[in-house]
């Protein structure tokens, strides 16, 4: 980590970035989740008649993104979002509610048309790396339990939403104080079962 001057000791003192807001469900520090969590209730930002959805199951690879196309609060230039599989996930109250953001998307956004937030994201594509599974925003739960994300995704394309490149070193710093590594596509995990899918359907590897 730099290091900076302390001006009152006269010894370095190690630089910092808790300044630097990334996400509100982050930027107080990284919560632990809990291993033995199970699930809860997603629910959109409506005063009355919230749109719910069941997911009854945990979350994997929560991370926060800097994509263009997630949903995010206002004032966050992060969105924050982990995968589960489709069928764990149902609408239970509002369906009438929500709408693809849109169709011809590889993730088809489901959104409140009352409030904007993104409820989850599901893919049709039966060949896509990713088919079987959803994205859900899990702080759109009022339950504690849920994953803790573990990376960032997509740190340079905050610049495509508007923020200045100028403040990427300090960016890149809050993260890693934090704990998410960043990278600039998502995490060699995911990007490694990406390439698999891709050689099997090649025939690079067997299927």
């Amino acid at each position: 980590m730099p290091r900076q001057w302390d001006g009152c000791s006269g010894e370095d003192a190690a630089v910092t970035y808790e300044n630097v807001k990334i996400h509100p469900a982050v930027d107080g520090g990284v919560k632990a989740g809990d291993a033995s969590f199970g699930g809860g209730t997603l629910h959109c930002n409506c005063a009355s008649d919230r749109v719910e959805v069941k997911v009854s199951g945990p979350t994997a690879h929560n991370h926060v993104c800097g994509c263009t196309k997630c949903w995010k609060p206002d004032g966050a230039i992060f969105s924050q979002v982990a995968v589960v599989g489709r069928d764990k996930v149902e609408v239970t109250a509002n369906a009438d509610k929500l709408k693809i953001v849109n169709e011809a998307a590889p993730i088809q956004r489901y959104a409140c048309t009352g409030c904007g937030a993104h409820l989850f994201g599901r893919i049709e594509n039966k060949d896509h790396p990713f088919y079987g599974l959803d994205f859900v925003h899990t702080e759109l739960s009022d339950e504690p339990g849920w994953a803790a994300p573990e990376f960032a995704a997509f740190v340079s394309s905050v610049i495509e939403s508007g923020v200045d490149p100028s403040r990427m070193d300090g960016i890149r710093g809050r993260l890693r104080e934090l704990g998410l590594e960043p990278y600039d596509a998502l995490s060699p995990p995911l990007m490694d079962a990406i390439a698999t899918h891709v050689a099997k359907r090649s025939g690079a590897l067997p299927a």
